[in-house]
């Protein structure tokens, strides 16, 4: 009779914190990082151009050309009267010059806040090329707005037009944009808009979490 075997020890472990114990291997034996590398985010460069480009001729001829016959057609009348020697206003406590600049501030506002919404719709993405055409393009839409509005409005030559209609008889003013900083309306609220509206609801960058590195029994990352 042979005495019963002993069985062989179970093979050791080592404890799961142990610190001392190597990183985990991959198939082929390099140490596994837990992640990968960043990839470059965005359309790149020629593309965001493009885009600024588009946007600059849109805002400047189509979102101009709207302003201006907006503009034409609210802004009140400035009533005119002549004596046959010299042209007066009509109502000379009249505030109708004013609401002439505030009309054109009020949609030059609007016309900022409603393209850098546009924009950031179609785009959901900031950029310093994007910037800029919001910028630029609302100051050349605002400078053909104000020169379409002048054109279509009555006639500028106040003399001429004193002359023609005869004493005593009222007329229009010329359609004047006394407060040419109304111009900068337009550029101002669509980047202020389209900045905050990125801040808000625009995408985030990516966010590295230290559990993505391995780490040694101390807490610290594994170099």
């Amino acid at each position: 009779m042979t005495a019963p075997l002993t069985p062989p020890p179970p093979p050791h472990h080592q404890p799961p914190n142990d610190p001392w114990a190597p990183p985990p291997t991959s198939g082929g034996g390099v140490g596994h990082l837990g992640y990968e590398p960043e990839k470059p985010s965005g359309p790149g460069m020629k593309t965001e151009l493009i885009e600024a480009a588009v946007v600059t001729v849109v805002m400047a001829l189509l979102g101009g050309a709207l302003l201006g016959v907006l503009w034409w057609w609210l802004a009140p009348q400035v009533p005119l009267v002549s004596d046959g020697s010299a042209v007066y206003f009509r109502d000379t406590e009249g505030e109708q010059a004013v609401g002439v600049d505030g009309t054109f501030t009020l949609l030059a506002l609007g016309a900022g806040a409603l393209s850098a919404l546009v924009v950031f719709l179609v785009r959901r993405r900031g950029g310093v090329p994007l910037v800029v055409a919001l910028t630029v393009g609302g100051l050349l839409g605002a400078v053909l707005a104000w020169r379409l509005g002048v054109w279509l409005g009555p006639e500028t030559d106040v003399a001429a037009r004193a002359k023609e209609v005869g004493e005593g008889v009222t007329f229009s003013a010329p359609l004047k944009l006394g407060a040419k900083g109304a111009l900068l309306a337009w550029p101002l609220a669509g980047l202020l808009v389209h900045l905050g509206l990125t801040a808000l609801f625009g995408p985030r960058d990516p966010e590295h979490f230290e559990h993505e590195q391995p780490k040694d029994g101390y807490g610290s990352p594994v170099v």
